[in-house]
């Protein structure tokens, strides 16, 4: 015990030291989380077995087994990048989402999500399918997400198509897009109390906006009876817009928005 004292007492221990450690500690962490349910874990443990061997083939004379791990190790490793090239490309292209990389391709999944959107709302419009779709902004909706079924999926147009499939127990109420991920679908929203408002606004309608006025979200809305995609912002409804006039909004109302430090979003909701 006196020497392991010693010995550190002799090591000097910097905070380059500790920021070393906890950038290897978080990389393990990672690759544990990663390789966890997969194949992958087999090929770990023969490897640590294999070291474990090594190891002890140099402690102890077992002359044969550390010459027999030294000359397969090289094989080893090319037979591992065969095998398991699936998993190595899965591994690159989850550390590729890690946050400060999503922080460059922000705006290119944005026009992604804009125009899954829009292709969503004009095959909805020409089925004259009903729906609501609602793009997050700066003012969390974390309570109506909570309201609906939650999915955490990718924004697609056959997954937004789906959902609204009269035929789908999530057909009624809203998709509510947070992040360009979609965090849920059978949203309830609060209706409007506007009295000013057309006769001709129908309970999806006054849901949009009714969301819009308690919140900067925009909220697309197909109407079941005409076909027509309708805008709503700030408590305010554009109707009849085409899927080419739709684009330019969205577009420009989210660019607007991440120009006005839309990255610095309200703390959400416990």
């Amino acid at each position: 015990m006196d020497a392991i004292a010693a010995y550190v007492r002799r090591v000097p221990v910097t905070w380059w030291d500790l920021l070393d450690i906890l950038v290897v500690a978080i990389a393990l962490y990672e690759f544990m989380k990663l390789i966890r349910g997969t194949r992958a874990v087999q090929m770990a443990l023969g490897s640590a077995i294999l070291i474990a061997l090594f190891l002890l083939s140099r402690w102890v004379p077992l002359q044969t087994v550390n010459w027999l791990i030294r000359n397969m190790f090289g094989y080893v490793v090319f037979a591992a990048i065969v095998i398991f090239q699936s998993d190595i490309r899965r591994a690159l292209a989850y550390f590729g989402q890690a946050p400060f990389f999503r922080y460059f391709s922000r705006i290119d999944r944005g026009d992604d999500t804009i125009e899954e959107v829009v292709v969503a709302a004009s095959a909805l419009a020409d089925r004259r399918i009903g729906a609501i779709i609602v793009l997050e902004r700066a003012i969390g909706l974390r309570n109506y997400i909570e309201s609906g079924i939650p999915l955490e999926a990718i924004v697609t147009h056959d997954l937004i198509l789906a959902v609204f499939q009269t035929a789908s127990p999530l057909h009624d109420g809203a998709v509510v897009i947070q992040e360009d991920r979609i965090a849920a679908a059978a949203c309830f929203l609060p209706l409007t109390v506007n009295p000013q408002l057309s006769r001709e606004l129908g309970t999806r309608h006054r849901a949009a906006i009714g969301l819009t006025e308690e919140t900067d979200a925009l909220a697309i809305v197909v109407s079941e009876e005409t076909g027509k995609i309708s805008l709503a912002l700030d408590g305010q409804i554009e109707r009849g817009l085409d899927p080419g006039a739709l684009r330019s909004r969205l577009k420009a109302l989210m660019t607007q928005f991440r120009e006005a430090g839309g990255a610095r979003r309200r703390p959400r909701e416990l």
